[in-house]
């Protein structure tokens, strides 16, 4: 059965083009190990006004793409995305998890 995750994280200004530009060209190494992970149906939203970003993915399992941490990649990944966003010390992306409040199939 697959867990719907939503969480939000925070552009910095001005970076929103860049943003997508990057994940328009994500590395293949990424979209591997998140399907390995048993993510998928994933999507990134972007508030304007807010400059919030509304993730939200489906999981196979327990893990969402922030508990990869202890790859490699995903820490090159964060490292390369870094200057765009807010970030923990670690580089990982300050998220907040959402509680889900509705659901319609």
């Amino acid at each position: 059965m697959k867990k719907r995750y939503g969480f939000k994280m925070k552009l910095l200004p001005g970076c929103k083009e860049e943003y997508k530009k990057r994940h328009g060209e994500i590395w293949p190494e990424i979209v591997k190990i998140l399907k390995d992970n048993g993510i998928c149906n994933y999507s990134i939203f972007f508030d304007e006004e807010t400059n919030i970003l509304f993730a939200y993915q489906e999981q196979k399992g327990e893990s969402s793409s922030q508990d990869l941490g202890d790859a490699e990649i995903m820490q090159k990944w964060w490292r390369y995305m870094a200057d765009l966003m807010e970030t923990n010390p670690d580089f990982s992306p300050m998220s907040v998890p959402l509680e889900q409040v509705f659901y319609m199939e």
